[in-house]
């Protein structure tokens, strides 16, 4: 895996495109500490898949309703 300074990853850029489309990341470092690494698009997608459902979709797709019980005790008095 190749390590380049953001500075070097600007000037060559598409050089680091080029890498990763032959299934080479690369780590960007900011500093000299780690920010980023440009990686497949391959890769990428199976770490974060666009099908992916959100939470709401998660739930409303359940098929029985959830039981939610709330306590409507007060846990502390109000003073006005």
């Amino acid at each position: 895996m190749k390590t380049v300074q953001l500075r070097d990853a600007k000037a060559g850029f598409s050089a680091i495109v080029e890498a990763a489309e032959n299934g080479q990341p690369t780590i960007v470092t900011k500093h000299g500490r780690p920010a980023v690494m440009v990686v497949p698009y391959i890769d990428g997608q199976r770490l974060y898949p666009s099908d992916r459902p959100s939470f709401a979709q998660v739930l409303m797709g359940m098929p029985y309703a959830l039981e939610i019980e709330r306590d409507t005790s007060m846990v502390r008095e109000i003073e006005l």
